[in-house]
């Protein structure tokens, strides 16, 4: 249907999922796909394992001097992003909680500013994949698209953070420890690492085999940077992404190297973490 393979994959994982395989086969659906139990916390980990893999992808992929020539209108994109459907998503919250599902034992401040928040975070790897599918990725339109969404996405989780320390449901870092050490490990991933891992990669394809020894310090590397971020209380994707960054803005890299990555995840990994989408959500029942 000329429409990027994301697309399917969500489907394939709705048709999967309660909504049509769950309602016209509950117990086999129950049996095959549990939504509870220790396969359901497996199937949880393996899609949580797969969206970190493909943002390393699509971080590698980002080409910084395109970011830094459409910083200032990316930048506009984001604010923009974050601003209107804040604005709106509390105005309607604040005006009418009930239709929404705000309770008597809700406070409607924080009921306005989670929904506001939910509707103001964008879904980074549906806009990665989506542009890659598209082959929009690597252009300008991209880079501005994916620069925005980060930004969008960063000021938009910190914000939940400090709205679940608000309710009590937030038991990590303290707001402001995580405000400054995701800031920090922003910069440091892009400054600090992009020179340490440009200096390791050299001495990794002179000493192990390739593509395999980059391909392994590649996904070493990913795995630490998403269990640091999600350490800090922001999720795993933003370290996974951020690792991509500096690992793909290395001369060491080889084209061999980088399509190898992307097949093998993009191929394989990805469609697992998009279906899952589907499976999670009952489009009839809770969508009343």
């Amino acid at each position: 249907f000329r429409q990027p393979a994301v697309l399917g994959e969500i489907l394939a994982g709705v048709l999967l999922g309660p909504t049509v395989f769950g309602r016209l086969a509950p117990e086999l659906a129950t049996r095959v796909l549990p939504r509870e139990g220790g396969a359901a916390i497996v199937l949880d980990g393996i899609s949580t394992l797969a969206v970190a893999l493909f943002l390393l992808v699509a971080g590698i992929e980002v080409e910084l001097q395109r970011v830094r020539r459409q910083s200032r209108v990316a930048l506009a994109v984001s604010l923009a992003g974050i601003a209107v459907p804040f604005a709106l998503g509390f105005g309607i919250a604040w005006v009418a909680p009930g239709l929404l599902g705000g309770g008597v034992d809700i406070s409607p401040t924080l009921s306005a500013l989670f929904f506001a928040t939910a509707l103001s975070i964008s879904s980074l790897p549906v806009i990665a994949r989506t542009l890659m599918d598209l082959q929009l990725f690597r252009t300008d339109l991209g880079m501005t698209i994916i620069a925005a969404a980060i930004v969008q996405d960063l000021v938009g989780w910190i914000v939940f953070a400090v709205i679940l320390s608000m309710i009590g449901s937030h038991h990590g870092l303290p707001i402001a420890a995580v405000v400054a050490m995701t800031l920090g490990f922003a910069v440091f991933a892009l400054t600090a690492l992009r020179w340490l891992v440009h200096r390791a990669l050299g001495w990794v394809q002179a000493h192990a085999s390739a593509p395999g020894g980059v391909l392994g310090f590649a996904l070493c590397l990913s795995l630490l940077g998403a269990a640091a971020t999600e350490w800090i209380g922001v999720h795993a994707i933003f370290g996974t992404f951020l690792v991509g960054v500096a690992i793909g803005d290395s001369s060491h890299l080889r084209e061999q190297t980088r399509r190898t990555l992307d097949q093998f995840i993009s191929f394989i990994f990805a469609p697992l973490f998009f279906a899952s989408v589907g499976l999670k959500v009952d489009f009839v029942s809770e969508f009343d």
